[in-house]
């Protein structure tokens, strides 16, 4: 239900900054950096405190922040006194609430499921965050063509609800929490933890390239819908649901490629979907790309899975919850520097010609970290977290 939500708001949120400034790009760009700046000082802060308490109050709290801020949004947007500092102030404290959730939660599901099914449960979460995408979009594009995006980001606000009850409803007795080797429980413990970890950063790396220049299709999809095909919310809300057909597919698919993980294989997934990028900004017609759509979310659902599970499963208890900060950091911090740099140049290059840039840009890391990179692929042999922070 929450996810639904989410996916409506961010619909919502996209068209509502293009009403409010004439179909700017630049500023749907600036949006979109707001709101995921917030990870660049609090995704690593959230990390440390998934190591030191207790993760599922922290998450509560989190959800609680997060309902206020869309529930605000919404009202405001419904009373007619919306204006764009408004949206600006609401996507931060939404950015903060979910930089702080994020490696929270990742690191949550080890102790929900137990260590040996964290690969699947990560691919079974994103089958379900892509589920809520199939329908999110859908909803929020006819909600908007028929009563403005009010509606969206309240129902949105409203579905925290299930997320904070689920987390209510829980027995702490019923989690797979192990003893864990101590430690300090600081961020620069998992730095050294990561650093010493050629697999580990190899793959953020590649994460890095991916998430900020190629899985920016919100932006994508706001401006090829408005500028290159004249299309309305409606359509616009129905490109979000046909790349959720190939996300979803893609999260299902990825569960069958548990016991191929490796580092290698997150390398060359991260090259088709650079090449799947590419081939979008050429896509002539609004059919065409959306029968496209499909192939990108496949090819990204594939590679992040892929990545996100590694992580998780290859760190050591003790730090994986910094560990999944950084990853969280990496994989985020990014977007608030390119959704900026996307938005600046759709208006001085075009949009077609920016989404090509972004796929060069992301397949030129991906063929670079496998020549340059191909002999650490490998997973050193197990370490003690207390040996690596001892040196």
């Amino acid at each position: 239900m929450s996810n639904i939500g989410t996916w409506a708001q961010r619909v919502a949120q996209d068209w509502l900054v293009l009403e409010l400034t004439d179909f700017n790009g630049a500023y749907l760009g600036l949006v979109t950096a707001i709101q995921f700046a917030p990870v660049l000082f609090f995704s690593l802060h959230g990390g440390a405190m998934a190591d030191r308490v207790d993760k599922r109050k922290l998450l509560i709290w989190t959800n609680i922040v997060a309902a206020i801020a869309c529930y605000t949004l919404g009202i405001l947007v419904v009373t007619h006194v919306i204006q764009l500092w408004h949206v600006f102030a609401c996507a931060a404290l939404l950015g903060i609430s979910s930089a702080l959730d994020a490696p929270i939660r990742q690191s949550f599901t080890a102790e929900i499921v137990g260590h040996s099914d964290v690969a699947n449960a990560v691919s079974l979460n994103s089958a379900n965050f892509n589920a809520g995408r199939l329908v999110g979009p859908a909803l929020s594009g006819f909600l908007i063509a028929h009563f403005g995006t009010g509606p969206s980001f309240l129902i949105n606000a409203t579905s925290y609800l299930f997320v904070i009850t689920s987390l209510l409803m829980m027995r702490q007795s019923d989690f797979f929490i192990h003893a864990k080797e101590k430690t300090l429980g600081t961020v620069r413990e998992g730095l050294r933890y990561v650093l010493a970890r050629p697999d580990l950063y190899i793959v953020m790396a590649l994460v890095f390239f991916a998430a900020t220049f190629g899985l920016n299709f919100q932006i994508f999809n706001a401006l090829m819908a408005t500028k290159e095909f004249g299309k309305g919310p409606a359509s616009y809300g129905l490109l979000g649901t046909f790349i959720a057909v190939g996300s979803l597919t893609g999260a299902l698919l990825s569960a069958r490629l548990e016991r191929f993980r490796n580092v290698a294989l997150v390398v060359r997934l991260g090259t088709w979907f650079s090449i799947a990028i590419i081939v979008l900004s050429f896509m002539p017609t609004y059919t065409l790309y959306s029968i496209w759509l499909p192939m990108c979310g496949i090819s990204a659902l594939t590679m992040l899975i892929s990545a996100n599970s590694y992580v998780q499963v290859n760190s050591d208890p003790a730090v994986r919850g910094r560990v999944m900060g950084i990853y969280l950091l990496i994989f985020m911090g990014g977007t608030p520097f390119g959704s900026l740099l996307i938005g600046y140049l759709t208006e001085l290059l075009g949009v077609r010609e920016t989404i090509t840039i972004c796929g060069l840009v992301s397949l030129t890391a991906s063929l670079t970290i496998w020549v340059v990179f191909k002999d650490k692929f490998e997973r050193p042999e197990d370490i003690r977290v207390s040996s690596v922070l001892k040196k």
